[in-house]
């Protein structure tokens, strides 16, 4: 890869001004359309736009890679910095590939997503036919932050011993998911919940799919508000993992947003379609640790003993190896049913 950026801001703001109107679009017609009503999600329905997204992602790979191939081999700017036509059409490969890597990483991180909606809807005991409402709600929250984490881990990147200390965060992170003990999440400690509850009444019902309510002239926050700021928060949380690791695969920007936004638009309907059989990954998150070791290392050492980059390809395979192997462990060797303790009769 040449040291110069391959689609700066500068020359492509139409293609984020349109991505962006893509993705807006879709929004709408998901919720205005497809979603009107409130109404439980079902595995079918699941299914069917799961596929729908890992397609639309798919699609806009092989469309970003033929235009990639036709644009970056008479791209005057590159000519000028001494790229060949032949050169040009390995970028664009290489592009394509780097899209479909950061797709891959950033859609089985996001799976962690699952569990904290899992419990969350527990905890404010949301019922399914309001779920899809939250979600949506909340991955559009969540898009407007991954837009600014992108965008200042892009500054940051600029800097070299940012490189150092995103692939260090990326392998301490990757050895805690390996070692360190688990422990529940409790949703009634989140620092931002209390402040709120502090500054904002919330009422102890549901108002059916509305976040806020009026009483007797009081304005409430409703549990569907609460549940909503709180995936919120922990997606937040999330994006500082997530953000350098597909900054592990691509420096280039329009990437990272690019395969960011499409693995957390298909995240709503893949917890609809995993949310029943998740407890079944048991040793998912093995994989995922090892996934966030690896290109941790990518980026403080494996890049450099490859002369710079090492292959996406070989990325591509190693992760996919690792995702694949754990989720085919998962299924050969189930978890153990935890049996509830016997019951001591009273002395």
């Amino acid at each position: 890869m040449p040291s110069l950026t391959l689609f700066p801001f500068s020359d492509y703001w139409w293609f984020y001004a349109l991505f962006t109107l893509l993705v807006l679009g879709l929004l709408a017609l998901d919720l205005g359309i497809f979603h009107r009503r409130a109404q439980a999600v079902t595995t079918r329905q699941a299914a069917l736009w799961t596929t729908v997204w890992v397609s639309l992602a798919l699609l806009f790979c092989f469309a970003f890679w033929q235009y990639a191939e036709w644009k970056l081999p008479q791209d005057a700017r590159l000519i000028a910095a001494g790229v060949t036509p032949e050169m040009g059409h390995a970028f664009a490969r290489q592009s394509a590939l780097e899209f479909l890597t950061g797709y891959v990483v950033e859609a089985s991180l996001s799976i962690d997503n699952i569990f904290v909606f899992l419990v969350v809807f527990a905890f404010f005991a949301i019922p399914p036919a309001y779920q899809h409402r939250v979600l949506f709600f909340g991955i559009l929250g969540a898009l407007i932050f991954r837009v600014v984490f992108i965008s200042l881990g892009a500054f940051l990147m600029r800097f070299h011993w940012v490189i150092w200390v995103f692939g260090g965060f990326l392998i301490v992170t990757g050895l805690k998911i390996l070692f360190a003990p688990e422990k529940p999440l409790d949703p009634e400690k989140n620092p931002v919940l209390r402040l709120l509850r502090r500054y904002l009444r919330v009422t102890p019902k549901l108002h059916g799919q509305e976040f806020f309510v009026v009483e007797n002239g009081v304005r409430y926050g409703t549990p569907l508000l609460v549940a909503l700021i709180a995936i919120e928060c922990s997606d937040i949380v999330f994006a500082v993992d997530s953000v350098p690791a597909i900054f592990a695969i691509t420096r280039e920007p329009l990437i990272v947003f690019t395969s960011n936004i499409f693995a957390i638009l298909g995240l709503r309907a893949l917890f609809f379609l995993l949310a029943g059989i998740m407890e079944k990954f048991h040793f998912l998150k093995y994989g995922l640790g090892l996934v966030l070791i690896f290109v941790g290392l990518k980026m403080v050492w494996l890049d450099h003993a490859f002369g710079g980059k090492f292959p996406i390809t070989w990325s591509l395979g190693i992760i996919g190896v690792l995702l694949g192997a754990s989720i085919a462990l998962s299924l050969l060797r189930p978890a153990r049913p935890v049996l509830p303790e016997p019951s001591r009769a009273p002395r």
